[in-house]
């Protein structure tokens, strides 16, 4: 295994400049630093440079507070017992906005009752933070991670560190890290970046001369509770002794049914279509023999309630409906992240069912941060409690996870008791977070053909029209898969998929000038039409911004100049 507390953190100095080495960087980079561009790769880093203040959203500011993708007048929302801000008193008077506190406290997560909540709306942050672009006007929970490398790449040290201080102030008012600040995601959380945002945040500061002992302690403290929440009922993958994604709500989330028009319909259609994957996410008299969608009598009724709650037209006889079992998957697949794909059974709907090779990944890297802040704040039996558990972890994610055969991480399907086959780009998470054996990491190297495409990595080889699987390709399973590989000392693997995403990122820029959310990794292309799910593939983009800036700045000086000729060469051909 290989220990993130021996990756580089030192200084470089290259022209007066003082390059800043964080926890999540190796060594490799401090020897390779990219030079100064002057060509394309120039102007696309201008246009980062500029849109982190275009995608920065603070509580004084009017824009902030609108949700986009839902229709109800602006609320926003303080915690129960809150006093009001000036600032936000001043949002009220200026923006006509609605300001009222939460009714009801929240001292952990799975206490709040969204519908409870008359009206939806934004959760109240302290610091201003950067959103991920386009309709979004919160503040995300994996996302952030990207973004914050990207900000500290760029020199937004405060602006990063707000960010995390505002995740300690969900976790204490909120309950938990949130999918993202609004009423609606107040049911869930989303994947565990929290140990290594501190990290990072806090290793730039210490290279600028700046120790903060104090904040990071406090971050220990947050980061504990945080982690807790994924290590009890009802986040427990069975009895595998790891995680699961689990969100606490019921039925339809608000934002699927505002925001993703038909995807319902669309799911009890596919089910319908092939009854043996029915059970237990759809129910109807119906499901006994093959659905014929043509037939007049046949009809799929969506209900969004339990069906002890359901409209009368719910129970027609010919009808079908979607089980709440179908809508507790939907939600936990909301919570990876990774919404939609078919990785956890169609439409992710076992979700639930599964104990991911990502979060518990993430797991094992939060349990060796936490071990390294015990380190620095002078606690080493915390410490090496911290590693028992990560050493615990890992010998279970060994057993469950790896497939020596197929030379992949797979996930594991708890409820049926064996490992998927679906291949999918988590695969890179071990190398990353740094428990797969070398000789693994190799085998998921001479693998990087599954996945490869000329526009970097794709989410995994299966066209299902969804937009977590193939042919997209998204920035922060890029970052993801180098960054694992350089960690084994896989460079040569490591610059050709960097350099496969920053030219497609490039040359997509080059022609209409935006920075997109998701990428064709076949066509190098933006075009994204999905099956089901959000249709949109959104301008921005926050966490593909930080993702360009690190690869660019890890690859070799000589790749950085191809980078920067890839659009004239793309163009001559």
């Amino acid at each position: 295994m290989i220990s993130s507390a021996s990756e580089c953190r030192r200084p470089c100095y290259r022209a007066g400049v003082l390059l800043l080495f964080v926890a999540s960087l190796p060594c490799w980079a401090a020897e390779n630093s990219s030079p100064s561009t002057t060509g394309e790769v120039a102007k696309i880093k201008a246009y980062i440079a500029s849109g982190w203040g275009t995608l920065t959203r603070s509580m004084t500011d009017c824009k902030s507070v609108v949700d986009p993708k839902l229709s109800a007048p602006s609320v926003l929302y303080l915690p129960a017992g809150f006093a009001v801000p000036a600032a936000v008193q001043k949002l009220r008077q200026d923006c006509n906005v609605q300001v009222e506190n939460l009714p009801f406290a929240i001292h952990g997560p799975g206490e709040a009752d969204p519908d409870k909540v008359a009206t939806h709306g934004l959760l109240y942050l302290e610091n201003p933070y950067v959103v991920p672009g386009g309709r979004f006007n919160e503040m995300y929970g994996w996302d952030s991670y990207f973004i914050l490398r990207g900000l500290l790449r760029d020199g937004k040290v405060d602006l990063a560190r707000g960010m995390v201080d505002n995740f300690f102030f969900e976790i204490e008012h909120y309950g938990t890290i949130l999918n993202a600040n609004r009423t609606y995601y107040l049911t869930r959380a989303q994947a565990p970046f929290l140990s290594s945002m501190i990290m990072a945040v806090y290793e730039t500061e210490k290279e600028s001369g700046k120790v903060d002992r104090a904040w990071l302690a406090g971050g220990y403290e947050y980061t504990k509770k945080d982690y807790a929440m994924w290590n009890r009922e009802p986040h427990l993958a069975g009895k595998t002794g790891l995680s699961r994604y689990y969100d606490f709500g019921i039925g339809p989330t608000p934002e699927s049914l505002q925001d993703e028009s038909g995807v319902h319909r669309k799911v009890a259609a596919y089910f319908a279509a092939h009854p043996e994957l029915a059970n237990p996410y759809l129910a109807g008299r119906k499901l006994g023999e093959k659905a014929d969608r043509h037939d007049p009598s046949f009809t799929i009724q969506v209900c969004d309630v339990p069906l002890t709650m359901a409209r009368p037209e719910c129970e027609t006889k010919s009808g079908i409906h979607l089980t709440p079992e179908y809508y507790k998957g939907d939600r936990a697949m909301r919570e990876s992240g990774f919404d939609i794909s078919f990785r956890f059974g169609p439409y992710g709907a076992g979700t639930h069912h599964f104990a991911p090779t990502c979060l518990n990944s993430l797991l094992y890297k939060t349990e060796r941060e936490l071990a390294e802040m015990a380190t620095i704040l002078g606690r080493p039996t915390e410490a090496e409690e911290w590693q028992a558990r990560a050493k615990e972890r890992a010998a279970k994610m060994q057993e469950l996870f790896w497939d020596a055969s197929r030379g992949l991480f797979f996930d594991y399907d708890f409820q049926a008791g064996k490992r998927s086959d679906y291949e999918y780009a988590t695969t890179f998470y071990p190398l990353w977070a740094g428990w797969a054996t070398p000789e693994q990491a190799r085998a998921v190297a001479r693998n990087l053909s599954i996945f490869e495409r000329t526009g970097g990595v794709a989410m995994s080889p299966r066209d299902t029209g969804m937009q977590w699987d193939y042919p997209f390709g998204w920035a922060p399973l890029q970052m993801i898969t180098v960054e694992g590989l350089r960690k084994y000392g896989l460079s040569e693997d490591a610059n050709r998929v960097s350099y496969e995403f920053l030219s497609n990122v490039l040359e997509n820029f080059q022609r209409d000038g935006t920075i997109r959310e998701k990428y064709n990794v076949e066509t190098k292309s933006t075009e994204s039409g999905v099956a089901a799910g959000y249709q949109a593939n959104v301008i921005g983009f926050g966490w593909t911004n930080g993702a360009f800036l690190t690869l660019l700045h890890d690859l070799p000086a000589d790749m950085v100049t191809k980078v920067d000729q890839a659009p004239a060469k793309e163009a001559a051909q």
